[in-house]
């Protein structure tokens, strides 16, 4: 499968397909514990994630959008204070209820980011009705090939224990292991030092 950048046009449909492949994310269901707000929730949630690795990522997304990859530059990783105020509308609509928990998941992850440049794989992910085709691998390598050049690592945090293998496979260790709070998801930090 070629993957190619994602545009605009594209938002609606890697947004969907994201809200589909994080269904049953341990973050997303701590942060939305009902199903069925999750389902409601998660395709604004994943918009404003795309809206916000525009001008300083990459975003890539494989043939009719079964598998995308949302990556952040070097410098990039954290959202700047100034964005986020101006987010703050659509923010409350997408997390609603759920804002204080997404704020102290979002702290949390910034607190275990690494101190030196990377590349930040801040999403990947594959649409659950083509899952097992190596569709997410090919996301991530696509992404991983275009970022080679730059001779910095790649970063990326998980909370799901099941991709850890996934990871390691594409070359990515385990740096750390942390939880959000004392009730939260239990993350794994992976790093890919470049070829």
């Amino acid at each position: 499968m070629t993957f190619r950048l994602a545009t605009r046009p594209d938002r609606t449909a890697v947004s969907a397909m994201l809200a589909r492949a994080f269904a049953n994310d341990p973050a997303m269901a701590w942060l939305y514990p009902n199903p069925a707000v999750r389902a409601r929730k998660l395709p604004a949630l994943f918009g404003l994630l795309f809206d916000s690795d525009d001008a300083h990522g990459l975003r890539l997304m494989g043939g009719g959008c079964e598998a995308a990859t949302l990556w952040r530059a070097p410098g990039h990783a954290q959202t700047p204070f100034g964005e986020f105020l101006r987010s703050a509308p659509r923010l409350l609509g997408a997390f609603g209820l759920a804002l204080p928990r997404a704020l102290a998941l979002a702290g949390a992850i910034d607190a275990h980011m690494p101190r030196e440049p990377f590349w930040y794989l801040h999403i990947a992910g594959c649409d659950p009705a083509h899952q097992g085709k190596g569709l997410g691998r090919g996301a991530v390598r696509a992404g991983l090939d275009r970022i080679e050049a730059s001779g910095v690592p790649a970063y990326l945090e998980t909370a799901t224990e099941a991709n850890l293998g996934f990871y390691r496979a594409l070359g990515f260790r385990i740096t750390q292991d942390w939880r959000v709070g004392k009730d939260g998801p239990r993350f794994w930090s992976m790093r890919r030092d470049p070829a």
